[in-house]
């Protein structure tokens, strides 16, 4: 976050001098998420129904000192509530007494991983463009409109891409494994096990001619396993998709 802010802060020097981005340290964030979040939260919080019912994913409404999202990072529908810091503890003890249960960071991992979300660090770095890392919806690189990186993804066209990979064998995928296809080697960038799919998933990044359907050797400790090629995401809203 903080190589974040510092070039956005330099980007607004250049482009934007008008601009002030500001830190809120006093403002912290629960993430309802799953198929009863927004009802408990309803519950939880009385009067948030009537102005949160009709939001649509990734809009939001003001409550008092409260911003409630429809957004999250789940793959799972909630909100996503930034409120004051000093409140945080008080509002998750409400939450907690009407049934919102806590999970962990390896929880809300598996979660991003089936609904194909990508994690920095892992499925996307400063060393990656977005048209390797499953992110082309985000660039419109036909558009007459120019933006900061344009020119660069127009003059380096990528090799890679990102795909689904679905274990065959019996094991785990797991982030750094080495992929042999057909048309070069490549590597995953996130893997686990899917609860909802009782089966060995994973992203990986490989040569874009690999194709939906095919199946590649994984590397996992001295054993090649097998592997197939699918679209993701997985799964979404406890249901499996591939």
């Amino acid at each position: 976050a903080d190589k974040d802010i510092a070039w956005m802060k330099k980007q607004a020097e250049i482009h934007a001098p008008q601009l002030t981005l500001a830190d809120h340290p006093e403002l912290a964030m629960i993430a309802v998420q799953g198929p009863n979040a927004r009802a408990k939260v309803w519950e939880a919080l009385p009067g948030s129904r009537e102005l949160t019912e009709k939001l649509i994913p990734f809009s939001a409404a003001e409550m008092g000192a409260m911003f409630i999202a429809r957004t999250g990072y789940t793959g799972e529908d909630g909100f996503e509530i930034m409120l004051p810091a000093h409140a945080a503890p008080f509002f998750w003890n409400i939450l907690a007494e009407h049934g919102v249960k806590p999970i962990g960071l390896g929880a809300r991992d598996t979660l991003r991983l089936e609904a194909g979300m990508n994690l920095y660090g892992h499925d996307m770095n400063e060393s990656v463009g977005p048209l390797e890392s499953g992110l082309a919806w985000t660039v419109d690189l036909t558009s007459p409109r120019d933006f900061i990186g344009k020119a660069a993804l127009l003059a380096h066209p990528p090799a890679n891409k990102l795909v689904g990979l679905v274990l065959l064998d019996r094991g785990v995928l797991r982030d750094h494994q080495k992929v042999q296809t057909a048309h070069g080697a490549g590597e995953i960038t996130s893997g686990s096990f899917s609860p909802t799919l009782n089966k060995s998933i994973a992203l990986a990044r490989l040569p874009k001619e690999v194709a939906l359907g095919d199946t590649v050797q994984v590397a996992i400790r001295d054993k090649m396993l097998a592997a197939q090629v699918v679209k993701y995401p997985f799964a979404r809203n406890g249901k499996g998709l591939v």
